[in-house]
């Protein structure tokens, strides 16, 4: 995802450290803005409070993409269950019937008392002849009863399971709706601060915000470590400057970790939904062995996630409002970087 604010200086030296989200806005607001006198602390605090707001709302974008993707996986749960469900009770219903047809059978040929039944056969011999067969149904029929109740047991447990899952799926389409309301109230309040500052304060704030590049930076000799890589690198680039629009994987907008499972998908490569998953979908190396391709998260939470490009620059979906773009490595502390 990504509402940070920008920015620190490029380079590795930026990557790791104890600079939290606030340094980082304050040391772009003094790039942007220049020194402030002592009367435009309010606007300070303003942005500082819209960057705490996107902040927040970056991170239940997180949750509402994992407890999206966790529905749509018990949705599949679910539908398996169903079908499995309905292929047992047609076994069962096949084995009812010949239940029903060997008792039917039995009936017919062992109705009568054994003794009576001998007396009153004309050829014992046929006889003797129907009473093994009687005997071979009836241990016939114990099997297949026994297989019946096992069968119904199996259903049963079947339908318990699903009625599980399907309880899971409602309180999982519940957290989706509930971080979705948190981050549609979290953007909106950024938004009405924002519309609160002076119109000045306001422009150049955005101007700040918007300072990734634009045109291709000097991304260096650096090779990716993969032909996948490559590929991935390749497709992220083509949407450089596409909308940031929250929980989309696009092709027409994305989040932060939408843009990392889209340009991976180009490549053939299938990555979690989350950036807190996509961190360990690799191997994890140094930041000073980054190569193209590499995934770089941000925060102790992994909250935010880029894809390293060369030279200290990644490529990422930054926030609402600033596109698909390339910004320094170190634009936030770094904690890890992962080789799809």
């Amino acid at each position: 995802m990504g509402f940070h604010r920008r920015l620190a200086p490029s380079g590795f030296d930026r990557g790791v450290g104890a600079f939290g989200l606030a340094a980082c806005v304050m040391s772009a607001a003094a790039a942007a803005l220049g020194a402030l006198p002592a009367s435009a602390a309010p606007q300070d605090d303003t942005r500082a409070e819209v960057d705490r707001l996107y902040t927040q709302a970056e991170k239940a974008t997180e949750a509402y993409n994992k407890a999206d993707e966790r529905a749509d996986s018990l949705r599949e749960q679910v539908g398996t269950a169903q079908d499995e469900i309905a292929r047992q009770q047609e076994r069962i219903n096949t084995m009812r019937d010949a239940l029903g047809s060997l008792a039917g059978a039995q009936y017919r040929s062992g109705g009568l008392d054994p003794s009576l039944a001998l007396l009153f056969s004309d050829d014992p011999a046929e006889y003797i002849d129907k009473a093994a067969a009687l005997d071979r149904i009836s241990s016939h029929q114990a099997g297949e009863l026994r297989d019946l109740q096992f069968a119904m047991r199996e259903l049963a447990q079947k339908r318990e399971e699903a009625t599980g899952k399907l309880a899971e799926l409602e309180k999982s389409r519940k957290a989706v709706a509930r971080h979705k309301r948190t981050v549609e109230r979290k953007l909106a309040e950024a938004r009405q601060l924002l519309n609160s500052l002076p119109y000045a304060e306001r422009a150049a704030y955005d101007r700040a915000s918007r300072s990734g590049r634009s045109d291709l930076p000097d991304l260096g000799d650096a090779v990716p470590s993969s032909a996948r890589a490559a590929a991935a690198v390749a497709a992220a680039r083509s949407v450089l400057g596409r909308p940031y629009v929250w929980g989309a994987n696009g092709p027409g907008g994305f989040d932060c970790s939408g843009l990392m499972q889209w340009s991976y998908a180009q490549a053939g490569v299938g990555l979690p939904r989350t950036s807190q998953a996509q961190r360990y979908a690799g191997r994890q190396v140094p930041l000073s062995q980054a190569q193209p391709g590499d995934l770089i998260a941000y925060r102790s939470d992994a909250s935010h996630i880029a894809m390293y490009m060369g030279n200290g620059q990644v490529i990422h979906a930054p926030y609402p409002g600033a596109p698909v773009r390339y910004d320094p490595v170190g634009m936030m502390p770094v904690s890890s970087v992962t080789r799809v």
